[in-house]
């Protein structure tokens, strides 16, 4: 193991190159990597860094989205199969025929989409902003919000609006039901609950919060609580630990692991950063597309 990260630090040197974690992958990657965040973290991370590579630990889309707001640098994916169900439960063909049924209608894309559905798209959007990103575009009469239609719940709870949702969802978060956790709230009466939007809205009914996984990180350095139940993929755990080590911290599901964020392993990252392979390419008229739809989330964001 120590060989495996002198080599992996000496190619990084070698390379020029950052390595980006979400808080999903395993631990020795978060510890390995020089940032670690959330989707929209790591997203304005890609556009801070001033290495040549960008060796991107999280799936598909995320990768995507990094080529697409770095289009001089290379991105690197470790694992060129780690992709996301709920990304694949929308095609631009599919979008095109939704905004032709809804014409004039906005499209907010979850961030969780491929390139080229971001490129039909309005605006992004992550779990962290989503309620602000539609509060954003205004009185219309119909917004259409993709791929995630519990996360699109719960922003129409908030904001006490309908839209027009795509039937996608993560197949991790929405495994998770309301009995358990009710009886994990039984097994440890002391502790608070929080689960992520992709849970189902019963669970998200059931919860003390609702937040993304940052909004987590920030919940866990601020509170005067002691114990979580936390409702979302396994490797948050880890970091929670490290940001926040005197809180104890339980699983609410141990189905809460994502396959494709634990594909990527340290030998994929040196093999990586070795060969200059697997690279994610964004064609450039998607990435223009693309682009605007992302940079449009982080104005308002940080408006």
């Amino acid at each position: 193991m120590k060989e495996l990260l002198n080599d992996i630090l000496r190619l990084k040197r070698e390379r020029n190159a950052v390595i980006l974690s979400h808080t999903y992958q395993p631990p020795e990657i978060q510890d390995l990597a020089d940032f670690v965040g959330d989707s929209y973290g790591l997203s304005r991370r890609a556009t801070q860094v001033e290495a040549a590579v960008i060796v991107f630990c999280g799936v598909r889309f995320m990768a995507e989205t990094a080529a697409v707001l770095n289009p001089d640098r290379t991105v690197l994916l470790p694992a060129p199969d780690a992709g996301c169900p709920m990304a694949d439960m929308i095609t631009p063909e599919q979008l095109r025929e939704l905004k032709a049924a809804h014409a004039g209608a906005p499209v907010v894309a979850y961030v969780n989409t491929t390139a080229d559905v971001k490129a039909e798209c309005t605006v992004c959007c992550t779990s962290s902003n989503a309620v602000r990103i539609v509060k954003s575009l205004g009185d219309v009469p119909e917004i259409i919000f993709v791929p995630d239609r519990y996360l699109g719940m719960f922003v129409e709870r908030r904001l006490g609006r309908k839209m027009v949702l795509w039937d996608g969802f993560c197949p991790t978060h929405a495994m998770v039901r309301r009995e358990t956790v009710e009886r994990l709230r039984q097994e440890h009466p002391d502790a608070e609950v929080m689960v992520h939007p992709e849970c189902i809205p019963e669970v998200q009914d059931a919860a003390d919060h609702i937040l993304s996984t940052g909004q987590m990180l920030e919940l866990v350095r601020s509170t005067t609580c002691r114990e979580f139940i936390v409702g979302t993929e396994e490797g948050i755990l880890h970091t929670l630990r490290k940001a926040a080590p005197h809180i104890t911290y339980h699983r609410l599901s141990p189905f809460l692991r994502c396959p494709n964020m634990k594909k990527i392993s340290l030998e994929k990252i040196r093999k990586a950063l070795e060969t200059g392979e697997p690279r994610i390419v964004v064609p450039p008229e998607i990435a223009a597309a693309a682009r605007r739809t992302i940079e449009a989330m982080i104005r308002i964001t940080e408006s």
